[in-house]
């Protein structure tokens, strides 16, 4: 099979898994769902790697080892569709993945309005208080020199202000480049964009918002392990595949499965690793004790994945106003800039 990377959106992953989800579930054997979807999709390229999936398929490849092989589709598909494959669940799994890749879509849409006109903004801004600072103060100054007098107070030190950056202007023009740059890449490359969020939530994978998205993949799949009837550890294991993608996430996983092997109840394992929050660890500790684990597990995980989509929307909404407070900011400063020094030469004359 020809390993052409492709390119494809969330939203493209995301119909994928739904469509195969269905399929699969109306009977169809995975060799002919690929093929039947190859038939629906719009790319050319997709529907001839669907296609060359479906060969292998047809031989008695996993659908986990065909996905998980091509560079094309994201990891953590691979990961979780492993797991339902492991554990009985391939269609909930599927489902799951496209619920979840669609609400990735949808959540990159929403970053990228929240950002992109108010990062703009901000960048025009930047630059009008940049020439007011360094082309227009120095006039101010030269007309108080030939006054007999200079610039003092709030307007002395912008003046000051404005002759420091002139000195670095270059520096500064190339971080303005650096940010226009990455703003229009943002705001048009899907790509781009997941790449982005992908290396934030490898650098900050067990901090935040990216620590709660991650405990919630881990639930879900923990979950999705022990209502197959897996052993606790196994299904911890599994859990800790879908997180492979975040280094410090998988080192927790494995921290727990020792500390499991030595003794320490499960409840106790997951809250110390923060794999879930001590709050649901105590919730699990009294499933366990009435045979319940793997419901509350499962609500468990999808209280996380509520929650963690509710903590991306809040910090999305936080962002455009904090830029347009910025922005409100600098035009104070744009004002002082040119008001002070007018009040001043308007002083003096008079």
């Amino acid at each position: 099979m020809e390993n052409t990377k492709l390119k494809l959106s969330y939203e493209e992953i995301g119909s994928m898994c739904g469509s195969l989800a269905l399929l699969l579930h109306s009977g169809t054997g995975s060799a002919d769902a690929l093929t039947l979807l190859a038939e629906d999709v719009a790319s050319p390229k997709l529907a001839e790697k669907l296609k060359d999936m479906a060969l292998e398929a047809d031989l008695g490849t996993p659908l986990s080892q065909l996905f998980g092989a091509d560079e094309s589709f994201p990891p953590y598909l691979k990961s979780l569709l492993e797991v339902g494959e492991r554990t009985g669940r391939t269609e909930e799994s599927l489902q799951s993945l496209a619920d979840y890749y669609y609400d990735q879509a949808r959540l990159s849409e929403n970053l990228r309005d929240a950002l992109v006109y108010p990062s703009i903004l901000l960048v025009i801004m930047l630059l009008v208080v940049g020439v007011l600072l360094v082309k227009v103060l120095p006039i101010f100054d030269e007309v108080y020199r030939q006054l007999g007098t200079s610039l003092t107070g709030v307007a002395g030190g912008l003046l000051a202000l404005g002759q420091g950056i002139s000195k670095i202007m270059p520096v500064i023009a190339v971080l303005m480049i650096v940010i226009v740059v990455f703003v229009l890449l943002f705001a048009n490359s899907e790509s781009f964009r997941n790449k982005a969020v992908d290396l934030w939530r490898k650098r900050r994978g067990t901090k935040g918002l990216a620590w709660k998205i991650a405990s919630a993949h881990f639930a879900q799949a923990f979950a999705m392990g022990l209502s197959s009837g897996l052993p606790t550890e196994e299904s911890i294991e599994l859990a800790g595949n879908v997180m492979s993608g975040i280094p410090a996430a998988k080192e927790q996983c494995d921290k727990c499965l020792n500390m499991i092997a030595d003794g320490t109840p499960l409840p106790d394992a997951l809250a110390e690793t923060r794999l879930l929050p001590s709050t649901d660890a105590r919730l699990l500790s009294l499933a366990l004790k009435s045979g319940s684990a793997d419901s509350s597990v499962r609500d468990i995980s999808e209280r996380l994945t509520a929650g963690g989509e509710r903590s991306i929307r809040l910090a999305i909404s936080r962002v455009e106003p904090a830029l347009v407070i910025a922005g409100c900011i600098l035009v104070g400063l744009i004002l002082l800039c040119v008001m002070l020094p007018l009040m001043n030469i308007m002083s003096a004359i008079g």
